[in-house]
């Protein structure tokens, strides 16, 4: 799990309603017509944007990114490719039938080699793959930066509705200031779902998204080049430049020696 993301989030929220405990009741912060407003609203403007099974599937998409580690880590990559490389010098690319990755095209990518299909096919393959995958997480990021955007118009909107419902009723002085907190509730629930989750998600989204590109030609590159039996040495220094730092790239030259791979 990322316990950044997850930690983020719940301190943010929790930070809220401390602050809201603190000066005031708690129950006065809930208003059914204001949040009907903001998350019906929202969420019907982002079924417009989207189809539903696009939603549902972003969704998903967006949880298992955001709130969960990436199995891509550079280095893990970096060191299976020079296992992989060492096997297959060995024993050929049928060897690659033995290898188990965490990340899924790799996996892809060493059973095409082990299938013994052309250099040209496993390049297409892996290519559309990649950036179908790219694609997938583009959309997850638009639908929440989407929501982000969408949230706070809400909020607007129904603090309008709010006003008028407050001026069409002046004649009692009693009720303009509870008809007033009422309507700033449904812009203080956009801002909330909007700075405090939509855009946060869609910010890490898009960071990991970035990362994932970087992987995503690293394995390329790496199934490539074991295909072509190339050393592992010189595996380990062609792909010495998609590690983080030069520490990384004296791990990764080591990491060939063993077969023990993080999950």
């Amino acid at each position: 799990m990322d316990l950044g993301t997850i930690i983020g989030v719940v301190a943010g929220l929790v930070i809220v309603c401390v602050a809201i405990l603190l000066g005031s009741d708690f129950g006065i912060f809930i208003n059914l017509p204001s949040l009907l407003i903001v998350f019906g609203g929202t969420f019907a403007v982002t079924l417009i944007k989207f189809n539903l099974k696009d939603v549902l599937g972003c969704f998903k998409l967006a949880i298992s990114i955001a709130f969960k580690n990436s199995k891509s880590d550079p280095e893990y990559l970096v060191n299976t490719a020079i296992e992989m490389a060492t096997a297959v010098r060995k024993n050929g690319l049928r060897a690659l039938e033995n290898f188990k990755v965490a990340n899924d095209i790799f996996q892809r990518g060493a059973g095409l080699c082990a299938d013994g299909h052309g250099a040209d096919v496993i390049r297409e393959t892996l290519t559309k793959e990649v950036n179908l995958t790219i694609l997938r997480q583009d959309k997850a990021e638009k639908m929440f930066r989407g929501i982000g955007e969408s949230a706070p118009a809400f909020g607007m909107l129904g603090t309008l509705v709010g006003l008028v419902q407050m001026l069409s009723n002046m004649s009692d002085v009693n009720t303009i200031g509870p008809a007033m907190a009422v309507a700033l509730l449904t812009t203080f629930y956009g801002a909330l779902v909007a700075n405090a989750v939509a855009l946060p998600i869609a910010d890490k989204l898009a960071e990991k998204t970035e990362n994932d590109q970087v992987n995503l030609d690293l394995i390329m590159n790496a199934v490539l080049q074991i295909h072509a039996n190339q050393n592992p040495m010189v595996l380990a220094e062609i792909l010495q430049i998609y590690l983080p730092t030069a520490g990384g790239g004296k791990g990764a030259r080591g990491g060939g020696k063993g077969k023990k791979r993080a999950a």
